[in-house]
């Protein structure tokens, strides 16, 4: 494996068939999906193009990507389609970053019944922000959220918390004008925190009353952790923000340093001093840890809430012309897309080659190449 950069793919090929005799049984279905698709990324199971190329007169083939959200190599060109469809969201605003995390208490409930917590407590803390928000005393108005759901430490280990951007106004109850927080903060971090663990604590009872019995009783009582920062202003907060909180997944390709036939090395960073190290791991705890953040099928990481909720979009509009007026420019805006593709696709061949772009040739880099033929999915050769 020492003469070509290690993926993820090539972990799974080798190493998965150990995983599966020891926890095949209690695997999801989304997550045996997630082996046998990253298994079979770019390679002739699923399907591809053949071309040759006109420079030197070599034949290649290029595979297409399984597109299996899990898998780190196949979301080049979903995160730059993505981007561009937000143009008509961004305001030019001040934004602020929240976060909110899951108590270790009760980690063991969202790990066992993913798609019913992770979806309850990423609607109360939207709902949390936009009762505090629409307080006068710090807002008055309902702002725009994003929120991205991440369940992952840098050793992969399981951290169930969401990422928030919240616009730094929203529109006025009366429509006629943009409201801006008095102060330099958005909303009070300790009453947030306490009004997430409450109404948390509230709907788990009436909704699972017998995992709400199981729970300790400090559960309730110690303060769950929140943190909310001024994140910056106008559309480069916005694409900073995507870039890094948007579209990580628990494990990138350009983290693996090293593997052999039962274990597997990669890079992390320290939080705590931001340095890089290293964590070497059976192949069966790798893909242990790395299969705790597979989603459930059908889930959404990805949520809107408040201004920026779908039936909205007529205060969107509305947001997008007052702020207009308040700086004396143009309503309308652009969004130059930044390029996150690069550590999901850095040839673009993976997933370009579906489209129609010409890829270059692994010969020589031409990419004056002709298309020669297209092999369906299906048992390769």
């Amino acid at each position: 494996m020492k003469d070509h950069r290690i993926e993820l793919a090539d972990v799974v090929r080798r190493l998965q068939d150990d995983y599966v005799a020891r926890f095949g049984h209690l695997m999801m279905p989304s997550q045996k999906k997630a082996l046998a698709d990253i298994a079979a990324c770019r390679t002739a199971r699923m399907g591809g193009h053949q071309y040759q190329c006109r420079d030197c007169g070599q034949s290649f083939w290029i595979y297409h990507g399984c597109r299996n959200r899990a898998c780190p190599a196949c979301h080049g060109r979903q995160i730059r389609e993505w981007l561009a469809a937000r143009q008509a969201e961004l305001l030019p605003c001040d934004y602020y970053h929240i976060v909110a995390t899951v108590p270790e208490e009760i980690r063991h409930l969202f790990l066992s019944d993913q798609k019913f917590a992770y979806t309850l407590f990423m609607k109360t803390v939207a709902g949390a922000v936009i009762d505090l928000t629409g307080d006068r005393k710090y807002l008055g108005a309902t702002p725009g959220i994003l929120m991205v759901l991440h369940t992952w430490t840098g050793q992969m280990g399981y951290h169930p918390h969401v990422h928030l951007l919240v616009t730094g106004g929203g529109v006025s109850d009366d429509k006629q004008s943009w409201c801006e927080p008095p102060g330099a903060f958005l909303l009070p971090v300790k009453a947030l925190s306490k009004l997430i663990a409450a109404r948390f604590r509230d709907a788990l009872q009436k909704a699972r009353p017998d995992a709400f019995a199981s729970l300790p009783r400090k559960t309730w009582k110690q303060p769950w952790c929140t943190f909310c920062k001024h994140y910056g202003r106008g559309r480069q907060a916005v694409v900073d923000y995507l870039a890094r909180y948007a579209f990580r997944i628990a494990l990138t390709n350009g983290r693996l340093v090293d593997m052999d036939n039962t274990h597997v090395t990669f890079k992390y960073k320290q939080r705590e001093t931001g340095e890089s190290k290293t964590c070497r791991l059976t192949g069966v705890e790798f893909l242990r840890r790395f299969l705790m953040h597979v989603l459930p099928k059908g889930f959404h990481k990805l949520r809107y809430y408040g201004l920026w909720h779908p039936s909205k979009r007529h205060l969107q509009q509305r947001a997008r012309l007052l702020l207009a007026l308040l700086e004396g420019q143009p309503s309308h805006q652009s969004l130059l897309v930044a390029d996150l593709a690069q550590e999901a696709d850095p040839s673009g061949n993976g997933e370009d080659a579906e489209k129609g772009f010409s890829p270059a040739c692994p010969h020589c880099g031409s990419r004056q190449v002709a298309l020669l033929q297209v092999r369906a999915r299906g048992p390769g050769p």
